[in-house]
């Protein structure tokens, strides 16, 4: 069995910070998937239901460790791309707005 696709929305709150749907074998998804921050690092918490007594029980879970931490690794790993790609695009626009000061700036100077 082989991840083939893991998809991510980045959320800004303070404990959440993505929900996430996975795909197996390009056959079978997974969603509803949170990347949660702990105390001490983040997680990937399974999808779950609220009973009638308000506890939380996962609707799906890995069995075996060796899948949680396959999951865990693969959804990690696009959160962090995630992360990486949406700060360079925000550096980019904040650099940018520098560069075109300075052409305009050189078009007044001629």
């Amino acid at each position: 069995m082989q991840i083939t696709e893991v998809r991510l929305t980045l959320r800004t709150e303070d404990r959440l910070k993505a929900f996430v749907s996975i795909t197996f074998d390009d056959a079978f998804v997974v969603r509803g998937l949170k990347v949660i921050e702990g105390n001490s690092d983040l997680f990937v918490a399974m999808p779950s239901r609220r009973r009638k007594d308000g506890e939380f029980r996962d609707i799906a879970h890995p069995i075996n460790n060796e899948t949680r931490d396959m999951i865990e690794k693969a959804v990690l790993d696009e959160y962090t791309r995630q992360l990486e790609l949406a700060e360079k695009g925000h550096m980019e626009h904040q650099q940018s707005i520098p560069e075109r000061e300075l052409v305009l700036a050189e078009d007044y100077e001629d």
